[in-house]
């Protein structure tokens, strides 16, 4: 006994298999969130009435169309298998580096055709109906017919499924109304892997902020507010309230320990984005060869070790703001890459194809001379004048004197009330000597030389020990014309006598960059520079 569905299926399609073609199809699309599962169902169930070799979906995005997902039923599915893998196991002389494999400018391709109309689109022998440009590349992978059919979903065009063939056919009225039924059915199921993929990507950005967030609550510094009242101080705070309103890039410019990513900071949270994160990357910390999967994420399997999917820092900082430290230090590819973002607010991840909208407010700081890296060639100028469309110089401690005072008694009383000691006064002598200190790790050498004087520190008086910094910066004041060329000895007894006390370890929370306040690259590099022989230093007490 037939049911009343049953047979108002057949009589519409005509034949009992057409009717459980659609109840099977419909079953897949709603049991799936994988569209290739879905996709390798539809060539199954397919076979009994209209038997094709591959089926594509595409995608609409904007004013280009992108392959979602693929199924080709000779060399199979894998789970979790991306396009380019499938793409790669059925024809490897195709080239995955071009992008025009797999996203195509929408009036190049013949979906533009099916949008417009909203009707299907037939192709019975593509080598004689070469109507769209890259009708070449189908012919070339092997694709000879095609029926292209709108995916509509809420009256929304969502994009297009491709019924294949690798050979020439044509197509009857009536397989051409089963197939816009079942490409209903798949539109349903696009539109849910288009919301699952939305969901999860929103569920990665959360999980990377927090991530993110929470290494900023355990790395950042103990100096958490720009201090000081210096008429160059005054001056960056004056511009740090007039750029950090709007959406404009900035480019802090100063010394390695001036500050910056404190200016950064501060620009931040005065901004309209201070409700989303502040993502930072330094720009030197980072291997050349894994910047991009940095920046940009990757998909799985993109490289060797790309395990799982993973979200770049771009992603992390959508609707916030992302601090690109170093900058000057990026490889020739990368300033390529970042060109693009801040041109065209859009970019792709290792080894994807999804072009993703890149709401970001970028900062970016260096401690480099950019303008003449531009003039010998080592940095793009027309990144370069992307970034400094304003830019902020931090001062160094030398240019903020008057500021030693301030800052002295500030970080005296942060640690002192973090290590529980009563610390009321410094010691005029050893303001002085401060004062006369040319400081060339400027505010971070100074909070790490504090730091070490609260904890030797006894009585409730903060002395300088002796040999904490230099012995002749006494006297820098004194001998203003030798000063350039004592700096250099100063520099160099002052990292000995750290690499003394952390027996030649450069690197790590107990190393002698760490105390110094500087990155490690800076540190190996002025030992270089200095002539300084770190092995001496190791295993001495």
């Amino acid at each position: 006994m037939k049911s009343t569905t049953q047979e108002r299926f057949e009589v519409r399609y005509g034949t009992p298999s057409s009717a459980q073609l659609i109840l099977e199809v419909a079953k897949a699309a709603s049991s799936d969130l994988e569209l290739a599962e879905v996709l390798e169902s539809l060539i199954v169930a397919l076979k009994p009435t209209s038997r094709f070799d591959a089926i594509a979906v595409f995608v609409i995005e904007g004013e280009y169309v992108r392959l979602h997902s693929l199924h080709i039923e000779r060399v199979g599915r894998r789970p979790g298998e991306s396009v380019e893998s499938v793409i790669a196991r059925a024809a490897p002389s195709v080239n995955l580096a071009s992008k025009a494999v797999l996203k195509h400018p929408l009036g190049e391709h013949h979906v533009s055709e099916v949008a417009s109309s909203r009707k299907p689109y037939v192709s019975t022998d593509l080598e004689f109906q070469r109507r769209f440009p890259e009708d070449e590349r189908l012919l070339q992978f092997g694709v000879r017919s095609y029926i292209s059919l709108p995916l509509l979903r809420r009256g929304e065009m969502l994009g297009a499924v491709d019924f294949v063939s690798f050979e020439k056919r044509s197509f009857d009225r009536g397989e051409v109304q089963l197939l816009q039924d079942v490409s209903e059915i798949v539109s349903i199921a696009v539109s849910n892997a288009l919301a699952f993929e939305e969901i999860n990507a929103l569920k990665e950005q959360l999980q990377a902020e927090n991530r993110l967030l929470q290494d900023e609550i355990v790395q950042r510094s103990i100096f958490e507010e720009i201090v000081g009242s210096s008429q160059s101080l005054r001056n960056v705070l004056a511009a740090i309230d007039r750029v950090a309103p709007t959406d404009s890039t900035v480019l802090i410019t100063g010394q390695t320990g001036t500050g910056k990513e404190l200016i950064a900071h501060a620009i931040h949270r005065r901004s309209p984005r201070s409700g989303r994160a502040l993502v930072k990357v330094n720009c030197a910390a980072l291997p050349s060869e894994l910047i991009a999967s940095e920046l940009f994420g990757h998909e799985k399997g993109a490289f060797t070790g790309a395990l799982q999917q993973r979200i770049g820092r771009f992603e992390a900082a959508n609707g916030g703001t992302i601090f690109l430290d170093e900058i000057g230090e990026l490889t020739p590819e990368m300033q390529i890459a970042l060109l693009r973002v801040l041109q065209e607010k859009e970019f792709e991840r290792v080894g994807g194809n999804r072009t993703i909208q890149a709401d970001v407010r970028v900062i970016a700081a260096t401690n480099r001379d950019l303008q003449r890296h531009v003039a010998e060639g080592r940095f793009r100028a027309d990144l370069y004048y992307r970034l400094n469309v304003f830019p902020i110089h931090a001062p160094s401690l030398k240019e903020r004197i008057d500021d030693i005072p301030i800052l002295v008694d500030y970080f005296i009383s942060r640690f002192a009330t973090r290590m529980g000691k009563r610390i009321h006064q410094i010691d005029r002598r050893t303001l002085e000597t401060f004062e006369r200190y040319s400081w060339p790790g400027n505010i971070r050498e100074l909070q790490n030389v504090i730091e070490r004087g609260v904890i030797l520190a006894d009585g409730e008086v903060f002395r300088l020990e002796p040999g904490t910094l230099p012995r002749d910066s006494q006297n820098s004041s004194e001998a203003p014309a030798s000063e350039s060329s004592n700096t250099r000895e100063q520099q160099k007894a002052q990292i000995e006598a750290v690499l003394k006390e952390t027996r030649g370890r450069i690197a790590g929370p107990d190393g002698a960059a760490a105390r110094l306040g500087i990155p490690a690259s800076t540190l190996e590099s002025r030992i270089k520079t200095l002539k300084i022989n770190k092995h001496l230093f190791r295993g001495n007490p």
